[in-house]
This record gives C-alpha cells, sequence and structure tokens, in this order.
C-alpha cells in the first residue's frame, strides 16, 4: 500500500490491512468506532445479574468483569505502509467460589440472559473442581468500595488522532532515518485502551479507563562492500500515556554520553535521524575484547535486567512453583524471605513495587480483584522484605490483605498474579550520570535493550543491548560493539557501585510480558536512575568459535 493511496482513502476500513490474525472474539471496527462509550448504569445493570445469580446458587464470592478492550496498530517500512488494523473484543467474564473452590466462565454475548448462563456454568465449574480440590480457597478480605472510576491522565486520546496523521508520523519517521544514511526502516505503532468494569459480592463496583501506547522502530545500515550491516532500535519507552507523548519537548542529555535520550516526550523524528547514524558508526565499531569491566547502565537497558532478575523472581506464584511458564520458577523460596536477611544485593540496591506511578505502563486505581493500588518494598537494602501477591496468596506471607497483583488481559482470561511496575530506586543525594562515568577506570556505557537469556531459577543471566561505548580514564573514547555481559542475580546486585539521583530516573517498559498457560501478555514499567557495577563478566558475541 502506497502512502498517497493510503491517504485517499475514506472511511478507512482496516479489514483488507489486517496485520496479523486476530485473537478470539476480537473483531475488526472502523476507527471511530472506538470513540463510542458504554453507559455505566447498563454495565452495573449486567454485573447485578452474574452477582445475583452467583449468589442464589450457593456462590460465597463472585467477581464479574465486563471488558471493552481496544487495540489499534500501525506498521510501516520506508515509504509505505506495511497494515493497519484496528480492533474491538466486548465481553464479559464471571469468576467465583462454590464449595470452597474457584470457577471461571466467559461470553461475548453481552445481555442478562448469556450472562446468567454464564455465571450457572461458572458456577458448575466451581463444583465440579471442588470434588479434587487439597483444601478450600482462602480469600484476603476486601471492603466494599462502592461506585469508584478511574481513568489513566492522558492529554490526548491517541484513538482521536486521525488514522493518516499517525500514518504520517510514521513516514516522516522513516524518511529522516533513510536522509541520516539508513538503508532499511520499519516502525511500528502501538495504541491499547482497556475499558474495565469490575463488580464483585464485596459491593464494588470500578470503572476503569486505561490507556498504553508505544512508537518504536528498527533501522538497517549496510555496508555494501563487506557486506556488514548493523540496526538500532528506537529509544522510546512504552508508556501509560497518550498520544502526548509523541509531542516533542526538551531532549535530555547527559555530559559526555554522545547519545540524545528521551523521559516523558519522545521525538520520534530526531530518534530516527540518530539511530542511522549509530547504525552506520557500528559497523566501523571496535569489537569488545572479553574480559571484566564496569558497567554503566541506562535506564533504558538496566530496565530488562530488573525485569527478568527481580520482577519475575519476586512473583510469589513462581517462588510457590505454581507458574513456571516463560523461564520457570524462582530461587527466591520462602525460606530466603522468612530469615529476614538474605542478601540480594548491598544496601544501594532498593527495590519497590508500585502499581501508582502516572505514566508507567502497570498503573491503575484498582486490580481485576477490585483491590486498590498500592506500593510496597520488595527489596530494602539489599535484602529481601516481600514478593507480589492476589488475594487467594496473602494468608501464606500472613498478610492482611493482598497487594493488588491480579489482571487479566481480556474478559475472557481468568486473572491471576501478573507483575507490578518493579523500579529500582534512585540515588537519595545528588549524583549525576557524567559523576559516576569519571569514577570509572575501564568500562562501558550501555543503552537500550538487546538479546538476552535467563536460566529457569531467574538467576543466571546474559544481557546484551543496543548502543556500547567504552569508558577509559574517566571518559567515554568511542563506540563498541558485540557486547554482551553474563552473571548471577546475587553477583550482579552485590556489584552495585553507585546509582545516580532522581533527575536521571526515567521509565523502561514492556509491552507484551507474557505469563501463564493458556498465555496472557501484559505491560509493566521499571524505573530506574543510570547505575554502575563493578567487575562484570563481558563476553564478545561476534567471535566465531574454531
Amino acid at each position: 500500500m502506497k502512502r498517497k493511496d493510503f491517504l485517499k482513502l475514506s472511511g478507512l476500513s482496516f479489514g483488507a490491512y489486517l496485520l496479523a490474525d486476530l485473537p478470539a472474539f476480537a473483531k475488526v471496527i472502523d476507527p471511530q468506532a472506538a470513540l463510542d462509550r458504554i453507559d455505566t448504569s447498563l454495565k452495573k445493570e449486567l454485573a447485578d445479574v452474574a452477582l445475583n445469580v452467583a449468589k442464589s446458587k450457593g456462590a460465597t464470592y463472585a467477581d464479574v468483569r465486563i471488558g471493552r478492550y481496544l487495540n489499534q496498530t500501525i506498521a510501516t517500512q520506508e515509504k509505505r505502509v506495511r497494515g493497519l488494523q484496528s480492533t474491538e473484543s466486548y465481553g464479559v467474564g464471571i469468576r467465583v467460589i462454590a464449595d470452597g473452590c474457584w470457577g471461571f466462565a466467559a461470553t461475548d454475548k453481552v445481555d442478562k440472559d448469556n450472562i446468567a448462563q454464564a455465571t450457572a456454568l461458572a458456577i458448575a465449574i466451581a463444583k465440579g473442581n471442588a470434588r479434587f480440590m487439597a483444601e478450600p480457597v482462602q480469600l484476603a478480605p476486601q471492603k466494599g468500595l462502592g461506585e469508584q472510576t478511574w481513568a489513566t491522565p492522558i492529554e490526548k486520546n491517541p484513538f482521536e488522532v486521525p488514522v493518516g496523521e499517525k500514518v504520517e508520523l510514521l513516514l516522516a519517521a522513516n524518511q529522516s532515518a533513510l536522509d541520516g544514511g539508513a538503508n532499511f526502516v520499519t516502525s511500528n505503532l502501538f495504541m491499547i485502551n482497556e475499558q474495565k468494569y469490575f463488580a464483585s459480592t464485596d459491593g464494588s463496583y470500578i470503572d476503569q479507563d486505561i490507556h498504553r501506547i508505544w512508537p518504536t522502530f528498527t533501522v538497517t545500515a549496510i555496508d555494501r562492500s563487506s557486506g556488514k550491516f548493523e540496526t538500532r532500535d528506537s529509544l522510546s519507552a512504552p508508556m501509560g500515556m497518550g498520544y502526548e507523548y509523541l509531542t516533542p519537548g526538551t531532549p535530555y542529555k547527559i555530559d559526555g554520553v554522545p547519545v540524545t535520550l528521551y523521559k516523558d516526550r519522545y521525538d520520534i523524528l530526531a530518534d530516527a535521524a540518530t539511530a542511522a547514524q549509530h547504525a552506520k558508526e557500528k559497523i566501523g565499531a571496535k569489537s569488545v575484547a572479553p574480559g571484566k569491566y564496569d558497567l554503566v547502565l541506562d535506564p533504558l537497558h538496566l530496565g530488562l535486567t530488573i525485569h527478568e532478575s527481580v520482577g519475575h523472581s519476586t512473583e510469589l506464584d513462581r517462588v510457590l512453583g505454581y507458574e513456571a511458564n516463560y523461564a520457570g520458577t524462582s530461587f527466591l523460596t520462602l525460606d530466603k524471605w522468612e530469615a529476614k536477611n538474605f542478601n540480594f544485593g548491598n544496601e544501594l540496591v532498593n527495590v519497590v513495587a508500585d502499581r501508582t506511578q502516572l505514566g508507567s505502563l502497570g498503573a491503575v486505581g484498582y486490580d481485576d480483584e477490585g483491590v486498590p493500588a498500592g506500593k510496597w518494598d520488595v527489596i530494602k537494602d539489599g535484602i529481601l522484605v516481600n514478593y507480589q501477591t492476589i488475594r487467594d496468596q496473602a494468608h501464606i506471607l500472613g498478610l492482611d490483605a493482598s497487594q493488588g497483583c491480579c489482571y487479566a488481559d481480556s474478559w475472557n482470561s481468568i486473572q491471576f498474579q501478573r507483575m507490578p511496575n518493579i523500579s529500582l530506586l534512585p540515588n537519595k543525594k545528588s549524583r549525576k550520570v557524567a559523576d559516576i562515568i569519571k569514577n570509572v577506570e575501564k568500562g562501558i556505557y550501555i543503552v537500550g535493550r538487546g538479546s538476552y537469556s535467563i536460566d529457569q531459577q531467574r538467576y543466571n543471566f546474559q544481557f546484551g543491548g543496543q548502543l556500547f561505548y567504552e569508558i577509559s580514564n574517566g571518559k567515554i573514547v568511542g563506540m563498541l560493539k558485540d557486547v554482551a555481559y553474563q552473571a548471577n542475580t546475587q553477583e550482579f546486585w552485590n556489584a552495585m557501585a553507585d546509582i545516580a539521583d532522581e533527575e536521571d530516573y526515567r521509565l523502561f517498559g514492556t509491552f507484551f510480558d507474557g505469563k501463564g498457560q493458556p498465555s496472557q501478555v501484559s505491560a509493566v514499567s521499571h524505573g530506574s536512575s543510570t547505575a554502575h557495577f563493578k567487575g562484570i563478566n563481558v563476553i564478545n558475541t561476534g567471535r566465531a568459535i574454531g
């Protein structure tokens, strides 16, 4: 599809330009239909049908989620549009406890009769499952909150922005990269709006309107004479924001660092032009010599290491062995938490779970069990002090309430424990990145996410990145390539020697974090400031064996 042809379209029916197979129960819609709203009073009336049927059939607890999930994706390559997709998924999921056991059922027929039938099915499933139950569900108390609302505080709804305008922006970014010397470029814009209504027999009726956005690209530069090529991805972060994120603001610059970075505003045109220059520079960059280096890790890189080694390892279901899909369980077993002195890292390592941070992917008002969003310590002064829990796990840790970590990716998925934002706290004292680099004699400064691997206990790992710069005697002296570092989780976090202050604090995010079977995805952010790690093993990923 050519740009000039796209701009002639009226009505913008996406059906002919689907990017991939549609998710189950999703349907293609006109982009304008995404702006329609469902009356809250109708949702309450429908939710009450499920709750009343559940109680009449013997449920001791029930909750219902009426969900409308909107997704819009635009994909381009060089000067053409590769795909457009705007979808809606709308339905009802009912979860119950009957005879001490969970049951769940869902329907995409959103009317009273079908909701009543789905509720009866959930009850039947619970009672059937109860015959094989080892012990009844212990649900942490949650007082009824009455009628509540929460919305992502956006300035500009991405679904209100004309599709043509968004396509123009991506194509302009592509052109910016091509003008900068890139040979190939692909760009994408992902937009999600979750309109979720939750009601429970506890007495909560919660209406939420949640937005997420992710602009991203990959540029490729080729040296025709040698056949070598290199890529560089965007330095954007997926955010819990509106389209205002794509309004260029003041870029974030660090003294002595040859990379332009971004905080709560992202300039995709400027980043694409710079990405082309970086990709070309990487072709001729010096290949790293393997050995021990100090690492200075930017938040756009460190966030993935936090996600894999801290975020997933402190999920209580992995700790207990209930969840082993997508890279296993966790080495952080309960005995380590019970000891109250398990050395996860050194005293500089302070990690919090936080579902309240505005702009983050995990920010909500309430989780999918109606528990208000909160914030708590996970690692305090290097010691493991807590995990991530939901209502039927809280008693295992002796907690009086859930920590609000329950989420389902659709109305037809059962909610379960998902990672909140897991973030490394910045230095409380004034500490600049430039000053950290000045203290490094032999090191590597790393920006952006790359390839990675971690074992089935979330312990031994390897991480690459996007951009690598050699640090010698306190200064960045040039670009490197073929860099990856290896460590284990305790070794790595005990090697942390310094961290920048709050001025440098930024968010990394993962838009499609997989877990469970059947698989579900969620979005989560990880905040940090630039941090310094001493004596980490670096390998050369470009070396041939033999």
